[in-house]
């Protein structure tokens, strides 16, 4: 969604509906430095991959597919103090 604090290249994300601020340093490492409106793959709070909107689009379908335990995940990643 947008960078927050460009010296040390947080992010503010929308994570299915929860917003989050994660790590993007890994990409700028990578020489795919990350811009707002970029799709990525989060893993532990830091963007490991950029994907097209396309493949974004089919990764979620899928994961809300897992009905229940996709949105018990989705419920306590809300309720976590994780900034």
């Amino acid at each position: 969604m947008e960078i927050v604090d460009e010296a040390n290249r947080l992010a503010r994300v929308d994570v299915a509906g929860v917003q989050r601020t994660v790590n993007v340093g890994l990409m700028d490492a990578e020489g795919d430095p990350i811009e707002p409106g970029d799709w990525v793959l989060i893993h532990v709070g830091f963007a490991i991959s950029k994907v097209d909107e396309a493949e974004a689009a089919q990764t979620l379908l899928m994961l809300r597919g897992m009905g229940q335990d996709f949105e018990t995940e989705l419920a306590e990643l809300r309720e976590s103090l994780i900034e």
